[in-house]
């Protein structure tokens, strides 16, 4: 009877343990479609940090896992191109923030569609994917930003089918 008492116990703090990890601390994602390929593939497992933006902002360059503003339940995983306050938009396959041409050296391709100009309301952030002609993101929304509450942590690294920093 000691030993199964030893093992229910170790069994309650691991269970525990996972929980509180998986809700609290970070989001582990299957990546299910290529909108961020080549950074990340289509398949590939993350680790996402939930605490990233309690203690900081979000910041151009990001890779997050929101909750899309337009009301869908399943998390998307996009980079944070625009941040509050600024302009957005893409002219002859080149994005620029405030009229200046944005530095995106993780594209594999240009940008073929243009878009905007849009201000970025306060509180707010324009997401694309890193594969732009191939990404449902903020281009495309009804509602085409989203909020610092709707990011569930900011993608750290990617642990399957191999292990590399997300940048």
């Amino acid at each position: 009877m000691k030993y199964v008492w030893e093992f229910v116990k170790i069994f309650v703090v691991a269970a525990a343990l996972a929980f509180i990890l998986n809700n609290y601390i970070i989001v582990n994602a299957k990546i299910p479609t290529g909108s961020m390929e080549s950074t990340v593939m289509t398949g590939d497992r993350i680790i996402a940090n939930r605490l990233a933006y309690k203690f900081e902002d979000p910041k151009r360059g990001d890779i997050v896992i929101f909750m899309p503003p337009d009301e869908v339940d399943i998390p998307y995983l996009k980079r944070v191109i625009g941040l509050p306050g600024e302009t957005i938009e893409c002219k002859d396959n080149q994005v620029y923030i405030n009229g200046t041409p944005l530095k995106e050296d993780y594209l594999k391709e240009d940008t073929q569609e243009d878009f905007g100009p849009y201000t970025i309301p306060a509180d707010s952030y324009f997401m694309m994917g890193d594969n732009r002609n191939d990404s449902l993101d903020a281009r495309y929304w009804e509602n085409k930003y989203i909020t610092k509450d709707a990011m569930l942590g900011k993608a750290v690294f990617s642990y399957f089918p191999s292990i590399s920093l997300l940048k």
